[in-house]
């Protein structure tokens, strides 16, 4: 199986209105994202933080595929791609990661 995850920093907005604007703008690809339901995946989950924790990064998207070539599917899925670029439009920073997690664990 692998997982999938990304977490990302909003930009620094000019003022309120764009703030709003962007925030608006990465909740719609993250719930495009979520909408997904693309052959190979187990799980998909996004967020934004909750703030429990101060530092924390913006959002999280979390997705787990049966193997390499389901998640690498979903990376080059056009519906997908666009979901993405709304969200990195908006960001100043934004990381990834995908690692294996072996059976029974």
């Amino acid at each position: 199986m692998i997982r999938n995850v990304v977490v990302g920093r909003l930009r620094e907005a000019e003022d309120d209105r764009q703030a709003q604007a962007d925030r608006r703008q990465l909740r719609a690809g993250l719930d495009g994202i979520a909408a997904l339901r693309l052959p190979g995946v187990l799980a998909n989950h996004c967020g934004l933080d909750v703030e429990l924790r101060a530092g924390g990064w913006d959002f999280a998207i979390t997705n787990d595929w049966i193997d390499a070539p389901a998640y690498e599917a979903y990376d080059t899925d056009p519906v997908h791609n666009v979901f993405r670029a709304q969200i990195v439009e908006v960001c100043e920073q934004v990381a990834r990661v995908q690692f294996e997690i072996a059976p029974g664990l």
